[in-house]
């Protein structure tokens, strides 16, 4: 069974058939809402919006460890995480989907790993390809075979949110090599790859980052819902693809 975590745009997954909700607990508390199980193109599921069912968890309040800790009690075989990015690399404008293949984290004060305490003793974890090869993999065929264009590798740049970054701030994350911008990815790909779980993501590019493209001199936040919703479509696509592939 494959778990896919949902980010904004993506609270419900109105593909799921034949659905049920588990409330879980943790050692870290409750995850962002009860986990929804269901059948995806013919196969389990369970599902998990990142952001609460009525997406009212910002970005640095969301319980990370617990969402982890959950999915890794349910076995799950393999995560794929959906998350809504702004565009910074000049090719990566609105309506863009993207699999990243690297991270750089600027967030700060977030409980980010499962080995803290007295009782724990110091681990290190190799992160040296923070997402899983295999459910990259899965994600670019899955888009291949159902005829969506998705972009194989980019830099995904972490920000603290929930403001979004100011112009001088993204031509920073740009000099440190940064391509996509999102407030979600980390600390949960490190935690996944803690927990032992293939974790993957699928960043569906909404805006043009601040002082980029048509984002110059501000971004529309009205605008940002037809790109977000139109895009997501293509997105769920390659998710049931995914799902189907992988079993």
């Amino acid at each position: 069974m494959h778990a896919i975590i949902g980010g904004s745009g993506l609270a419900k997954l109105s593909a799921l058939q034949n659905t049920r909700r588990q409330v879980m607990r943790t050692p870290y508390g409750e995850p962002s809402g009860a986990m929804t199980f269901g059948v995806l193109a013919g196969r389990e599921v369970v599902f998990l919006a990142r952001h609460g069912y009525g997406h009212t968890i910002a970005p640095h309040e969301i319980n990370y460890r617990a969402n982890i800790w959950a999915l890794k009690d349910l076995r799950v075989s393999g995560v794929i995480a959906v998350a809504t990015c702004g565009g910074i690399r000049h090719d990566l404008g609105p309506g863009t989907l993207v699999v990243p293949d690297q991270i750089i984290d600027y967030t700060h004060s977030r409980k980010s790993t499962f080995f803290e305490g007295t009782e724990s003793p110091v681990t290190h974890i190799d992160f040296t390809q923070p997402y899983s090869a295999r459910m990259r993999k899965v994600l670019i065929d899955a888009a291949a075979e159902c005829g969506e264009s998705v972009v194989d590798g980019a830099t995904y740049a972490c920000t603290q949110g929930p403001r979004l970054e100011t112009a001088a701030e993204i031509e920073r994350i740009a000099r440190d090599g940064g391509d996509i911008v999102g407030m979600t990815g980390m600390p949960e790909a490190a935690l996944a790859r803690e927990a032992g779980l293939d974790y993957a993501a699928l960043g569906v590019i909404v805006n043009y980052a601040a002082g980029r493209g048509d984002s110059k001199n501000e971004i529309k936040l009205d605008d940002l819902d037809h790109v977000m919703n139109a895009t997501i479509v293509r997105a769920v696509r390659i998710l049931e693809e995914a799902v189907r592939r992988s079993g």
